[in-house]
């Protein structure tokens, strides 16, 4: 009983986040809105990336760069359509990098050497 239970639940979330970039489309959500919506759907939380279900490391991150999720993560990542990530990567290519492409921080300049 507890295998079906858990099958409908499964089903109906797969449902849910297959209409959502039709739902958000028809909002007028662009691609990457979709992809943080599809997120927020699936439960994850902007700020809680120490718990596990982090909106951006746990859920947008990783699906924009098509890896794993962090090994702390906790919930699966939702359904996201490759057309979508691709239109959403065309349109702002930085759209989910995290800090991967944030400037070294400034390192201070060389002592000058000894004479």
């Amino acid at each position: 009983m507890h295998l079906k239970s858990n099958s409908r639940v499964f089903l109906c979330a797969f449902a849910m986040g297959l209409a959502l970039p039709v739902v958000a489309a028809a909002q007028g959500y662009g691609p990457c809105e979709q992809i943080v919506a599809a997120c927020k759907s699936a439960g994850f939380v902007l700020g809680d990336a120490r718990a596990g279900y982090g909106l951006w490391r746990d859920c947008v991150d990783p699906i924009m760069r098509g890896i794993q999720q962090p090994p702390n993560a906790v919930k699966p990542l939702p359904p996201v359509s490759p057309d979508t990530v691709a239109i959403c990567r065309a349109k702002r290519p930085n759209f989910g990098e995290g800090r991967r492409n944030a400037p070294p921080p400034a390192t201070p300049p060389a002592p000058p050497p000894p004479t």
